[in-house]
């Protein structure tokens, strides 16, 4: 007898609103998505994980603990899905982490981070600005992506490109920790007559990075950088497991692991 389980596997966030809207939003539809397997959940952050148990009393399961339970209830083939956003370092070790305890399992599938192919990168375009601002001439909209030191993190530069390849000419891509930064993004800017520029971020979340790096009151927040250079700025602070197309894309990647 076969017993099925589904792991979906997040960062995390110690924000609770955007950890409703965002991560619990994408699990219940995961777990909707696949009613004949148990739910199982993970954060990879261990920083977070703490500080949910020290403050709120939530506890959270790491990836090992997770894929330990699942065993212990006797799960046979394990689906795993990450919500990350590419396959980078957290995915690397997810995958190790899992991949240790293959042995005791009969079938382990991975379903792919959000942008894994030339083809989610234009899904995911659609998918965003189906419900984001259209844009006149003397307006710009740019994301904040977390970045990484990972050589993943291309995956900025190429989403920005395609982006205007698929008629945004006014969309920018940046990054908080890798390139392009947000000086490569204002220098961008500076040769168009852009006047008003909205900011979010490219984040399964908008928690701490969208609330102090992006849309904060210090004065090398993004919002403060870009108002210094005399654009207006209107901060938009949705995480992408708010958007129904990448959920939707999250979810096909979990049923395209199965086949």
């Amino acid at each position: 007898m076969e017993h099925k389980g589904l792991l979906v596997v997040s960062f995390g966030t110690s924000y609770p609103e955007t950890r409703k809207k965002n991560i619990e939003h994408l699990e219940t539809l995961l777990a909707e998505a696949f009613p004949d397997r148990t739910f199982y959940y993970a954060y990879t952050s261990g920083m977070i994980r703490k500080k949910l148990w020290e403050r709120d009393q939530i506890l959270i399961p790491s990836v090992k603990e997770a894929a330990q339970a699942a065993l212990e209830d006797g799960i046979t083939d394990l689906l795993v899905q990450p919500t990350h956003i590419m396959n980078g370092i957290e995915n690397d070790q997810m995958k190790e982490d899992i991949l240790g305890l293959e042995s005791h399992f009969d079938k382990i599938s991975f379903g792919d981070p959000l942008i894994s192919s030339t083809e989610d990168q234009f899904a995911v375009i659609e998918a965003l600005m189906e419900e984001l601002p259209c844009l006149s001439d003397q307006e710009a909209l740019v994301f904040m992506g977390h970045g990484s030191t990972h050589h993943a993190n291309t995956l900025y530069a190429a989403l920005d490109y395609a982006f205007k390849q698929a008629g945004y000419p006014g969309v920018y891509v940046g990054t908080v920790e890798a390139y392009p930064d947000v000086q490569a993004v204002l220098a961008q800017l500076r040769e168009k007559d852009i006047r008003r520029v909205y900011l979010t971020p490219f984040m399964l979340v908008a928690g701490d990075h969208a609330s102090n790096d992006l849309a904060g009151e210090e004065t090398d927040s993004w919002n403060s950088l870009f108002r210094a250079e005399g654009y207006e700025t209107s901060c938009i602070l949705k995480g992408l497991g708010e958007y129904d197309g990448i959920c939707d894309l999250y979810v096909r990647h979990a049923r395209q692991a199965l086949l």
